[in-house]
């Protein structure tokens, strides 16, 4: 999906950080595509006892992957089960929750922002719509109120991404993925893989796909889309008759709990492109 350059774009965007619990490292590159559609999120102090990471690969457009990269991490604060320590559930409904946020009209408004397609002149054209960007950082308060407006019944957007998160709680590691971004862990110096991908041809993928009156043509669904679980995508999710877990294409993360121990050396976050984290957990013998 996408452009194609005549030449890889090879300049390379790194950065690193750490805290008391964990040491980091990431680092991305363009390549044949005509746009950079990929981001991150890497929040090593997401509360004063956990640490989020995340990769999300684009597809169709960079917008949905910049979306997720802003406010992922925020709707995993805000749900219920994040303050009992159910840190899974939390997570789960904050990728449902992207899909949500993206639809009406300040979905469609935060979306032409990250997208680049809007200015303030335009803006003030199609109503006053226009307003700054609001602040990326992690207490932003935000209940998503409903606009009304010249695109109120916007269903979302044609393109999407996938998402691939670690969040560090003291020893536990959750991980969430939808999609076929991917984590791994080395420990004693072999790697587990702590994600899944979704393809269409795999059995229960396909199941759902056809039951949600989808079809599979060349490992595509709706010989399209080369991947079963994402967020955005709203052309695959329109069956008003079925819940979001059910739509021909998914935002519904598989949910992997580790206990982690001295074993374990590292841990890698990445997409199919040249687009990785690098974790290394402090409280633990790791190195490079």
């Amino acid at each position: 999906m996408g452009i194609y350059l005549s030449t890889p774009k090879t300049e390379k965007f790194s950065e690193d950080g750490e805290n008391d619990r964990v040491r980091y490292g990431l680092s991305s590159m363009q390549g044949w595509r005509a746009a950079m559609e990929d981001a991150h999120a890497a929040y090593p102090d997401l509360d004063e006892s956990t640490s989020f990471f995340g990769v999300y690969d684009g597809h169709g457009g960079k917008v949905v992957a910049k979306f997720c990269a802003k406010y992922l991490h925020q709707q995993v604060l805000k749900h219920e089960p994040y303050a009992t320590g159910d840190i899974g559930a939390s997570v789960h409904r904050a990728f449902f929750r992207m899909d949500e946020m993206m639809r009406g009209q300040r979905g469609w408004r935060e979306l032409a922002i990250l997208g680049d397609k809007i200015d303030k002149f335009t803006g003030m054209i199609e109503g006053l719509i226009w307003s700054p960007k609001g602040g990326e950082g992690i207490d932003q308060d935000d209940d998503w109120a409903i606009e009304e407006g010249p695109h109120s019944d916007f269903s979302g957007p044609t393109s999407g991404s996938t998402a691939c998160v670690a969040i560090l709680r003291n020893n536990q590691l959750v991980v969430a993925n939808a999609g076929d971004s991917r984590c791994v862990i080395s420990r004693k110096g072999q790697a587990y893989n702590l994600s899944r991908d979704h393809k269409p041809d795999l059995e229960a993928e396909k199941e759902r796909i056809l039951k949600a009156g989808g079809f599979i043509h060349a490992g595509r669904v709706n010989g399209s889309l080369n991947l079963s679980r994402a967020i955005g995508d709203m052309e695959f999710k329109q069956n008003k008759l079925l819940p979001a877990e059910k739509q021909t294409v998914s935002a519904n993360p598989d949910i992997n709990t580790v206990e982690l121990c001295d074993d374990d050396d590292f841990l890698v976050l990445a997409c199919d492109g040249i687009w990785y984290i690098y974790l290394y957990l402090m409280p633990f013998s790791f190195r490079l």
